[in-house]
């Protein structure tokens, strides 16, 4: 008979690999039989040293499968065996992290994962052992395959060994392979564990050492790249600060959607909302992205950017914070607006004396109204809709809405009557209005000038560049905006007609800003973003004739300042149909899923942006689409408040409720969560519509049924007694007569709660009646299945205490030991259980020696003498089994 060491000897050094195999897979049995002898346990450990030089791969991948149940009984019995893992396993799973096999590489590297997350490896070998091994496998001469496995590892394991290792030994290296030059799989892996790393090294990490890194990445030459910086985009945003979040990552993602590569561009529309909603203020929204605690300086600096957008005008304010800008078209933009300032200055006085300001946002909404009466405070709202105005009135008429801005309006060049009005405003004096910049009447040409000709040469760029990705619709359209934005900045035919050309540029830059309130200035380094913005522009002016809303009222209506107006402005085109056909065909799915994380960050009072949008979805083609935003309806209801849900959300909540099957049980899985937000008078109406969700498409959907059951428990506390008993006891009753036993089982703790309710009300004639008809409708069915609900009800009203006992005896009792002579042994056979394990159990029955307590234990005498061996067995003894659960569910006292 071989001891456990001459046998792990014997098939060890077999030249069979299927024996080395089995010695490798039976090396923890092994342990655990010389555990209690500690040479024992070092000789097995020395052999599997030497068996971990075994040739064959087959043999080591098993062994390295092995090694973290190894390791968890070495530190279960560390007295008997210290520094074990340490000593002899741990070098083993280093050295496989090189090995040539892949198998045995990709077990190795699973095995150390496990080892971090079982906190099984103490730190200092980490530092000594692990990291300076990953560190050297990933050093330029190293193994292409070795290389990427190794720096996957080292962002893999970051998390695990925490900020302080992660910091010293892994994001130097981690900060080269972003910049591999010669694999770009390694930079890909990099792009795809951006955002951990950058989760676990902290924002002044991040700031300083990433970011950069994260430009590079983001604008790398291989697609695969740029998209998994896309995926990882939130991630990193939650690790900075918000200015840096506002200035520099919100162009940098603009870019990423605006990206040739339309798998980019699906990356990136899908990291949208997400991205958007890291923008929220969580004094107002609740939501903290970082556990670490912000410090004094990043309050500081959001004070002041909060500071700094309430004193720069909106356009101003939005180019700043947007996109980076080039020093001297900035400047040009400044001066454009100084020399567009002195028109509104001079117009202030003419002002008639009763009216104190001019009304903005003209929109007809009643929900907007708090919104208007901000956007009406800020100078940069106000510029736009007086600049219209004054216009109209020097004309002394009024254009009707579609008028005003359409296509043609849009490029075409500005009336002369105008720049005459301009021309005499000029002369009147100096009488500038406390809005004007700076800049003065003398100043107005040049600036005109300069952006005239920048806007043409970059124009003529932008086409350029846009010309070998012309096969993209997306792209084609951008040519055809910039085309068309060329020719309108070049009519050059009389005086007059030059004149108007001078001053095209200006119109069409103030356009984009009064459409979008967030194109950049127009500079080489930014085409991507004056490409989304054109293309904005594009589609409002083709939309612009058919809106009831002027283009200033519409502008109005989507205009915020919470997060930057470029990246609303594309979250909200993901219900366009044409980007469906170009980037993704479940992107209004994604839209819509991430719809209330971006309602959370602009706040309710923003929601007149995203209310168009919402409505879109509501109606969409797709099922799935609408039954995401059924699913997330009660939580948009929360972030909204109960006048904008009754307005909004009350009318998208019925269609809802009238959709296919997979779209109601959105809205029915939290139709309490809904329907609590609402005043008692709306709230009521829905009373009458309970009763069609017993109705579905496929009968067969019994979890439809057994849903409805558990959200009627929850109405309970909703509704009075009254609407109770009308309304949702019909219902109630009607799913304890189900077909499928568990939508019955949660009706019978349906109804008991009812009862509870019902008993409790003054006067409880409520509660009488529907006991009385429980009695008639269940208790006496002339169906064995009704009778045996009634057992079950009474069964659930005792365990719940629904009803005092004393209220039972008087009520349910008498009618529930009728039941003691039924001809069926299953109702016989519940009554029993009910009896012997639920009803005898209350003190009421246990310590009155009343008329009730003589009925039941004449009533379990009758049952021990019954001819049925199951009704013997229940009524005799107490079964070790008193879950009225699995009562239910026995195939004993229940049918299916």
């Amino acid at each position: 008979m071989l001891t456990p060491l001459g046998r792990l000897d014997k098939y060890a050094a077999s030249e069979n690999v299927f024996n080395r195999q089995m010695v490798a897979r039976s090396l923890l049995d092994t342990l655990r039989e010389v555990c209690d002898d500690e040479r024992d346990c070092i000789a097995v450990l020395e052999r599997i040293s030497r068996l971990a030089d075994d040739s064959e791969p087959t043999v080591r991948a098993e062994l390295m499968e092995q090694v973290p149940h190894i390791a968890l009984f070495c530190q279960e019995n560390r007295p008997a065996i210290p520094y074990a893992f340490s000593k002899y396993l741990l070098p083993i799973v280093v050295r496989y992290l090189a090995d040539q096999n892949n198998q045995v590489r990709k077990t190795s590297q699973a095995a150390l994962l496990a080892l971090l997350e079982q906190e099984l490896i103490e730190r200092f070998d980490v530092e000594t052992k692990v990291c300076p091994v990953l560190v050297e496998l990933t050093a330029p001469d190293s193994n292409d395959d070795v290389k990427t496995e190794a720096v996957a590892i080292m962002c893999k394991m970051a998390p695990m060994v925490g900020k302080d290792i992660t910091e010293r030994l892994i994001l130097p290296r981690f900060c080269e392979m972003c910049c591999d030059c010669r694999m770009f799989h390694v930079r890909k892996v990099c792009a795809a564990n951006f955002g951990d790393i950058c989760s676990v090294v902290g924002q002044q990490a991040t700031e300083e050492m990433l970011l950069p890194r994260f430009f590079q990445l983001c604008s790398d030459n291989v697609w695969g790249v740029r998209k998994a910086c896309a995926e990882c985009f939130m991630a990193v945003s939650c690790a900075t600060c918000q200015e840096i979040r506002r200035t520099k990552l919100s162009a940098l993602f603009i870019n990423l959607i605006s990206d040739p590569s339309r798998w980019v561009r699906q990356a990136a529309f899908q990291s949208l909302g997400p991205f958007i909603s890291t923008f929220a203020n969580p004094s107002s929204s609740g939501q903290y992205f970082k556990e670490e605690n912000k410090s004094s300086e990043d309050t500081s600096v959001e004070d002041k950017t909060r500071t700094r957008g309430e004193e720069v005008p909106e356009d101003v304010q939005i180019r700043l914070e947007d996109v980076p800008t080039d020093p001297t078209v900035f400047n040009s933009s400044v001066k454009l607006e100084g020399a567009l300032d002195p028109d509104i200055g001079a117009e202030s006085p003419r002002k008639p004396p009763g009216d104190s300001s001019l009304p903005c946002p003209l929109s007809s909404e009643p929900h907007q109204e708090a919104a208007s009466n901000e956007d009406d405070k800020k100078p940069g709202t106000c510029r736009s809709a007086s600049r219209l105005e004054v216009g109209a009135s020097a004309q002394d008429s009024a254009p009707l809405d579609q008028e005003l801005y359409n296509s043609f309006h849009f490029w075409r060049t500005p009336l002369p009557e105008i720049d005459l009005d301009v021309e005499l405003e000029q002369g009147s004096g100096n009488k500038l209005g406390p809005e004007g910049l700076e800049g003065t009447p003398e100043a107005t040409a040049p600036a005109s000038a300069n952006i005239t000709m920048a806007t043409r040469k970059e124009l003529e760029e932008m086409i350029e560049n846009l010309e070998p990705h012309i096969d993209d619709p997306d792209v084609k359209a951008q040519v055809d905006v910039l085309a068309a934005a060329l020719r309108a900045s070049s009519l050059d035919t009389s005086d007059e007609a030059s004149e108007a050309a001078r001053r095209a540029p200006q119109d069409e830059l103030l356009g984009c800003r009064l459409d979008h309130g967030t194109a950049g200035p127009l500079t080489s380094e930014t085409v991507e973003n004056m490409e989304s913005a054109l293309r904005y522009i594009h589609d409002d002016s083709d939309s612009g004739t058919s809106g009831g809303f002027s283009p200033d009222e519409e502008r109005r209506a989507k205009v915020q300042d919470v997060v930057p107006q470029a990246l609303l402005d594309q979250y909200l085109s993901m219900t366009d149909p044409s980007r469906a056909q170009t980037v993704d065909t479940e992107i209004a799915k994604h839209c819509a899923y991430s719809l209330p994380g971006v309602a959370l960050t602009l706040g309710r009072q923003n929601w007149h942006c995203l209310r168009e949008t919402y409505e879109t979805l509501a109606s969409d083609m797709q099922w799935k689409v609408r039954r995401t935003l059924a699913f997330s309806i009660h939580e948009l209801a929360v972030i909204l408040g109960d006048q904008l849900t009754a307005a909004d959300l009350v009318p998208i909540f019925n269609g809802f409720l009238k959709d296919l099957d997979e779209v109601r049980i959105g809205v029915l899985k939290h139709l309490h969560d809904f329907l609590k937000l609402l005043h008692i008078d709306k709230r009521r109406e829905y009373l009458y519509q309970l009763q069609e969700f017993l109705v579905t498409d496929n009968s067969r959907n019994w979890r439809f049924r057994a849903e409805l059951a558990e959200q009627l428990i929850l109405l309970l506390e909703l509704y009075s007694p009254r609407d109770i008993y009308d309304y949702l006891r019909p219902i109630a009753l009607n799913l304890c007569a189900d077909k499928v036993s568990s939508v019955r089982w949660i009706s019978y703790k349906l109804v008991g709660e009812m009862v509870r309710k019902l008993h409790r009300a003054a006067p409880p004639t409520f509660g009488v009646d529907l006991i009385r008809e429980l009695v008639e409708s269940f208790g006496r069915c002339p169906r064995w299945s009704g009778r045996q609900a009634f057992v079950f009800v009474c069964q659930t009203v005792i365990e719940d205490e629904c009803l005092p006992m004393d209220q039972f005896a008087v009520h349910l009792m008498p009618h529930l030991l009728t039941l003691a002579n039924d001809r069926v042994p299953n109702v016989r056979v519940l009554l029993a259980k009910t009896l012997r394990q639920t009803l005898l159990e209350k003190e009421y029955f246990l310590t009155s020696a009343s008329c009730h307590q003589e009925a039941v234990e004449q009533t379990i005498m009758a049952l021990q003498m019954d001819r049925d061996s199951d009704v013997k067995y229940f009524a005799s003894i107490h079964p070790a089994s008193t879950k009225i659960s699995e009562d239910a569910m026995s195939t004993a006292s229940s049918t299916y």
